[in-house]
C-alpha cells in the first residue's frame, strides 16, 4: 500500500476522502476527533503544495440534501484546526464544487458538501457508483483514502474513486492498519479484550474471531444482558436479544473448552426508567447482583464489584482491545462502569487500543487524556470487522 510520500503532490488537485462523520447538535459539533485526526495529512499535503480537495459523508441522509447533515459546521472547524481558510462547496460535483475546486491554488483546501447527499455514492448498483466516482474524479489528479473509519464500505468515494486515480493512504489510515496489525499478528499476552455497547449481534463476528486469540473476554454493557440471561439469570427489561441465545452458550462452550476466560458482570446498576440524557436530572437506581435483576428493571451500568473485577482483569495485560461502553455513559450517574475500564487502561503497561465509535466518544467525554492510551481509532466498525477477518473495500481498493 502506497503512502503519501510516494506521491508527487506539488500543483496537484488531491482528494482526500476523510472521516469527518462528527457528532452534531444542531450545528454544533460535539465532538471534533475525527478531525482532529485527519488534520495532520491534510496539513502536510498543504505545506506540499497540493491543492486539497476533502470530502466526507455525515450521517445517513436519504441520497440528497438535508440541512440537518450539513457539513458547514466541519468546514468551520477544520479551518480553526488548520490554521487557514477552507472554502466550503454547498454540493458535491455541481457548480460550487467545480467552482471550488477550480479557484484553489497550492496549498490551499477545500471541503465539499456531504457525500451521501448524492445517492451514486452508496448505491448497491456498481454502475451507478461508478458514474458518481467518475465526477468526482473529474475533480482531482490524485486521491488518498485517509477515512478509516469508512473503510468497511463498498461505497463510490472509498471503493471506486481509488480505481480510478493514482492513489495513496493517508497517514491516519496508514496508522490505524499498523495498530490492527498488532492485535492480529505478533500479540503481546496476556492478550484482553473488553467489549460493551447495546447489542450481542453488533459483536458476534469478532468474538468468533477472538475467541482463536485472545486470553480474556470481558463483556459489559446492553449486550452483557443476552450473556447473563444465556447462563439462565433474570434480566428484567434490559436489553436483551433472545434469538442469540444459542450461539452466546455456543461461544461459553467454546471458550471454556479452549481456556479463553469469559468475564461477566457480577453487579448492575438497575432502573425502572430510562435516563433522561438532555437534563442529565439525578436517576433512581439500586445497585444488585447481576443474578438478582428485578423483572420490572433494567440493568444500565456495570456495579461497582464488577468494575473492581474487570480492572483487576486488565490490570496484568500486555495487549487490551476495548470497543463498547460499559453502560448508559451519556448520563453521569451511569458512567461509572466505562470510567473504571478507561481508568484501568490508562493505569496499564498494556498496549491499549480504544476501538473507536462511543469507546472512543466516551473516553473525550469523560475527560481522560487521550495521550495515555496506545491508540483511539476513529473507525468502531471498521475496526471489528478487521478483527473479524473480514475484507474491507476501503483497504483492498488502496492496495491495488
Amino acid at each position: 500500500m502506497k503512502t503519501i510520500e510516494d506521491l508527487d503532490v506539488a500543483g496537484k488537485r488531491v482528494f482526500v476522502r476523510a472521516d469527518l462523520n462528527v457528532p452534531l447538535d444542531g450545528s454544533t459539533i460535539t465532538d471534533d476527533g475525527r478531525i482532529r485526526a485527519v488534520a495532520p495529512t491534510i496539513a502536510k499535503l498543504l505545506e506540499r503544495g497540493a491543492k486539497v480537495v476533502v470530502a466526507s459523508h455525515l450521517g445517513r441522509p436519504k441520497g440528497e440534501p438535508d440541512p440537518k447533515f450539513s457539513l458547514a459546521p466541519v468546514a468551520a472547524r477544520l479551518g480553526e484546526i488548520l490554521g487557514r481558510p477552507v472554502a466550503f462547496a454547498t454540493d458535491t460535483v455541481g457548480e460550487s464544487a467545480t467552482a471550488a475546486v477550480a479557484a484553489l491554488g497550492e496549498g490551499e483546501v477545500a471541503l465539499l458538501e456531504n457525500l451521501r447527499f448524492n445517492a451514486g455514492e452508496t448505491s448497491k448498483d456498481d454502475a451507478e457508483r461508478k458514474a458518481f466516482a467518475e465526477q468526482l474524479a473529474a475533480l482531482a489528479d490524485l486521491y488518498v483514502g485517509d477515512g478509516f473509519g469508512a473503510v468497511h464500505r463498498k461505497h463510490a468515494s472509498v471503493f471506486d474513486l481509488p480505481a480510478l486515480l493514482p492513489h495513496a493512504a493517508g497517514d491516519l489510515i496508514a496508522t490505524e492498519v499498523g495498530v490492527l496489525k498488532r492485535l492480529t499478528d505478533e500479540v503481546a499476552r496476556p492478550y484482553v479484550v473488553v467489549l460493551g455497547g447495546a447489542k450481542v449481534s453488533d459483536k458476534l463476528g469478532v468474538i468468533d474471531n477472538l475467541l482463536k486469540k485472545a486470553d480474556r473476554i470481558l463483556i459489559g454493557g446492553g449486550m452483557a444482558y443476552t450473556f447473563l440471561k444465556a447462563k439462565g439469570h433474570e434480566v428484567g427489561i434490559s436489553l436483551l436479544q433472545e434469538d442469540q441465545i444459542p450461539t452466546v452458550l455456543d461461544y461459553l462452550k467454546r471458550a471454556e473448552d479452549t481456556g479463553v476466560e469469559f468475564v461477566l458482570p457480577v453487579d448492575v446498576l438497575v432502573s425502572a426508567e430510562f435516563p433522561d440524557l438532555k437534563t442529565k436530572a439525578p436517576a433512581d437506581f439500586e445497585t444488585v447482583d447481576a443474578d438478582e435483576i428485578p423483572a420490572d428493571k433494567e440493568g444500565l451500568d456495570i456495579g461497582p464489584k464488577s468494575r473492581e473485577l474487570f480492572a483487576s482483569k486488565l490490570a496484568d495485560a500486555g495487549t487490551v482491545f476495548w470497543n463498547g461502553p460499559m453502560g448508559v455513559f451519556e448520563h453521569p450517574d451511569y458512567a461509572g462502569g466505562t470510567s473504571a475500564v478507561a481508568q484501568a487502561l490508562v493505569d496499564s503497561d498494556a498496549f491499549t487500543v480504544v476501538g473507536g465509535g462511543d469507546s472512543a466518544a466516551a473516553v473525550r467525554i469523560l475527560g481522560f487524556d487521550e495521550t495515555k492510551f496506545g491508540h483511539i481509532s476513529t473507525g468502531g466498525g471498521a475496526s471489528l470487522e478487521y478483527l473479524e477477518g473480514k475484507q474491507l473495500p476501503g483497504l483492498t481498493a488502496l492496495e491495488g
